[in-house]
């Protein structure tokens, strides 16, 4: 996912990409640790997927806390 696609998500949808990535995660974790992962790199990818919808629901958290002046 690119923040682009990310960026055009409700907060809904957002949580739920979370969910999906967090799930994700927790999978490769499970098949790293019985050794059927193939693909270790994909750790680095889901991590930074969390991190950028993290980073979005947080902006648009800040946005919605300041007062206008």
């Amino acid at each position: 996912m690119n923040a682009a696609d990310l960026r055009e998500m409700d907060n809904g949808e957002l949580l739920d990409a979370l969910t999906e990535a967090k799930e994700e995660l927790f999978n490769l974790r499970f098949q790293f640790a019985t050794n059927q992962l193939d693909n270790t790199a994909r750790f680095k990818d889901v991590k930074k997927d969390i991190a950028r919808i993290r980073t979005l629901l947080r902006e648009r958290e800040m946005v919605e806390e300041t007062p206008d002046e």
